[in-house]
């Protein structure tokens, strides 16, 4: 069963640059879907768009980012509920309690002139009635920090007495505690050293296995998506060029950039060098004709350059925009064909 439903979705930056209005192609058509209880990543490097997708899902769409076309549909029961038409109060009553947001940065979220506790006590009073029912708000408090392992003293420090890792996570305990059936992360162990982000991503599944949340994760970090992963969707140029179960893209990626990805990720006792893709990314201002990444691809055809590859079936469960897996994806499809006769 589906949480969340993405179609063609497109946002764009409009910046102007020499006079001229130009058009940051960050989103480009970007399709998927979320599943139920699951954990989702999106991973691909700086500036392909994994951010502002996640900021589309959330309809936090400002200038100069604008919705240019596409729909994100959260799916409650039989009710769809179309984001981002959503007005500002429709949004509010959607957001906390249903879907909720992890950003990067705890500081972009704690007041610094603001005991922990206060920012706990605004959060919960803007969304439940604790004013007409004396203690609800401390049993409250205190119960969900005990169970994700937090002191209750942290409700008395001002954010810059915390840790960097102790104040990411009270900002998952804050993101969390109205049980929100959606979960959306934005690069939640950034700025962190490795000890750290294992216990923030070990919290966050954690919560997940207890509230039995979905979570959509972006992080560039290959490792945490093979830690906490179910599925995972790789970002290119601002669109899904390859989406999987995070088994099959670790062990048989088929875009030569998920190939490249993976194969450039260290490996114990592996001394060998690794290979990264050739070149840089392309600008999302000026993108080239075809498939975004043909400059970069060695095994790139004619047809490459000349048209957008559509993200299809290549697998059971893994989906593909690239030519080269057209042959694996007909097989694919005269297998299904024919086991349904």
């Amino acid at each position: 069963m589906d949480v969340l439903r993405v179609e063609g979705l497109k946002a764009f930056y409009i910046v102007e640059s020499a006079g001229e209005q130009r058009a940051v192609k960050a989103v480009n058509d970007v399709s998927l879907s979320v599943r139920e209880n699951e954990v989702l990543g999106i991973a691909g490097e700086s500036g392909c768009g994994k951010s502002t997708l996640l900021k589309s899902l959330l309809g936090n769409i400002r200038p100069p980012l604008r919705h240019m076309g596409g729909k994100v549909t959260y799916l409650q029961g039989e009710r769809e509920v179309d984001i981002l038409s959503l007005g500002k109060e429709e949004r509010q009553k959607l957001m906390w309690q249903h879907i909720s947001y992890v950003p990067q940065g705890s500081l972009s979220v704690l007041n610094p002139v603001r005991r922990i506790g206060d920012t706990f006590r605004s959060f919960v009073g803007a969304h439940l009635e604790i004013k007409k029912e004396p203690g609800r708000f401390e049993s409250l408090v205190k119960r969900h920090l005990e169970d994700l392992g937090l002191p209750v003293d942290t409700l008395k420090a001002y954010p810059h007495q915390l840790s960097g890792g102790m104040r990411q996570r009270v900002t998952i305990a804050l993101a969390t505690i109205l049980k929100p059936r959606l979960i959306l992360a934005d690069e939640p162990s950034t700025a962190l050293d490795v000890v750290v982000q294992r216990g923030v991503i070990q919290l966050l599944r954690d919560i997940q296995t207890e509230q039995r949340n979905t979570i959509v994760m972006v992080t560039h970090d290959m490792a945490i998506h093979a830690n906490i992963s179910d599925r995972v969707a790789i970002m290119y140029a601002g669109r899904i060029i390859e989406e999987a179960p995070v088994e099959q893209i670790f062990m048989k990626p088929l875009h030569p950039y998920t190939q490249y990805l993976i194969g450039s990720l260290p490996r114990i006792g592996d001394k060998s060098h690794r290979i990264s893709a050739p070149g840089a990314p392309p600008s999302l201002v000026s993108l080239p004709p075809g498939c975004a990444f043909h400059p970069r691809c060695p095994q790139a055809k004619p047809i490459c350059r000349q048209e957008i590859p559509a993200l299809s079936l290549a697998a059971k469960e893994h989906r593909v925009a690239c030519f080269l897996a057209a042959k694996e994806d007909a097989d694919v499809d005269s297998t299904e064909a024919a086991g349904s006769r």
